[in-house]
């Protein structure tokens, strides 16, 4: 049966170290902890999908060194369908990972095999997006790749989320139009939009500036002061669930994940955010970027504090 939901992107081993606080420039600290852990963002909004509900195929590439088959291996535990992950000669794509006492995080991505995702791949797996019915870009893999998969989707009439991470500056104008959802954090917003984003009325002018540039719909993600959703039409501001968090690493994945669920499952688009900010809320309780994902049954068993 085709995966309702197909995710293009990045597999990385993540490299994750645990220290008081985040190094300053030139300064070494002695850490607390370390583990390998498998995560990438394409990586972990498929798992995202998977433990939430969601049928789903990953495309993407993985090394021939050791992290490359512990990678694909992980996404097939989750019952991911990998047909269309290949392994490329060379290095996997890692993630080098801190995260501090307030678990806050600082990351360096070092691409490897996803710089092997091409517009060539995509067409040799076209039949897998076809039997999308959504379809998930981020920007961990290179940038022609993520706009031929967006022109290739509206092609195929397929409902399209960008998540624009990491972003360092506005997309190519040609992309938005082919954008139904657009899902950028506050800094991600930023950067698209040119407007700081530091409040709620800041986000709302960066929302509006996407749409204005032809985004379909935006989603800025706010941490623990929820999402703002934006039609053009209007702005709704719906309030995160209180939690403690200890590591917000894979949180926002963990939302565009959860959030392409529930939509592949029919859900209103209000019930897919909330959705999505459950298991984003859940996720920050625990550590690590995969292993802190949420399972549906546990999304169904949340109680608010």
């Amino acid at each position: 049966m085709p995966a309702k939901v197909v995710v293009i992107g990045s597999l990385n081993m993540d490299l994750v170290t645990r220290a008081s606080r985040l190094p300053r420039a030139g300064e070494t600290l002695i850490g607390q902890t370390f583990s390998t852990v498998p995560g990438g963002k394409g990586a972990n909004q498929a798992v995202a999908v998977a433990r939430l509900g969601g049928e789903v195929a990953m495309i993407g590439c993985v090394g021939s060194d050791a992290y490359g088959s512990q990678l694909r291996d992980a996404l097939l535990v989750e019952g991911i369908d990998c047909q269309a992950v290949a392994a490329v000669t060379g290095s996997s794509g890692v993630a080098l990972i801190v995260v501090d006492d307030s678990s806050q995080n600082a990351i360096v991505i070092v691409a490897g095999s996803n710089g092997a995702l091409t517009p060539a791949s995509l067409q040799t797996f076209d039949a897998v997006l076809q039997g999308a019915d959504v379809i998930v870009c981020q920007l961990e893999v290179p940038m022609d790749t993520v706009g031929y998969a967006l022109k290739r989707g509206r092609e195929l009439g397929k409902t399209l989320i960008l998540n624009p991470a990491p972003a360092s500056g506005p997309l190519p104008a040609e992309w938005y139009a082919s954008i139904d959802y657009l899902i950028p954090n506050e800094s991600e917003a930023s950067a698209l939009s040119g407007v700081t984003v530091d409040s709620l009325d800041s986000a709302k002018e960066a929302a509006t500036r996407l749409i204005e540039a032809g985004a379909g719909k935006v989603i800025v993600t706010l941490g623990a002061q929820g999402a703002l959703f934006a039609d053009g039409q209007g702005f709704e501001h719906l309030v995160a669930p209180k939690v403690k968090a200890v590591d917000t690493t894979a949180a926002g994945d963990t939302f565009v994940g959860g959030f392409a669920a529930a939509l592949s499952a029919g859900k209103s688009e209000a019930e897919a955010i909330r959705f999505g900010q459950v298991a984003a809320a859940l996720s920050v309780t625990r550590a690590g970027a995969q292993p802190s994902i949420p399972t549906l049954h546990d999304v169904q068993g949340f109680v608010p504090s």
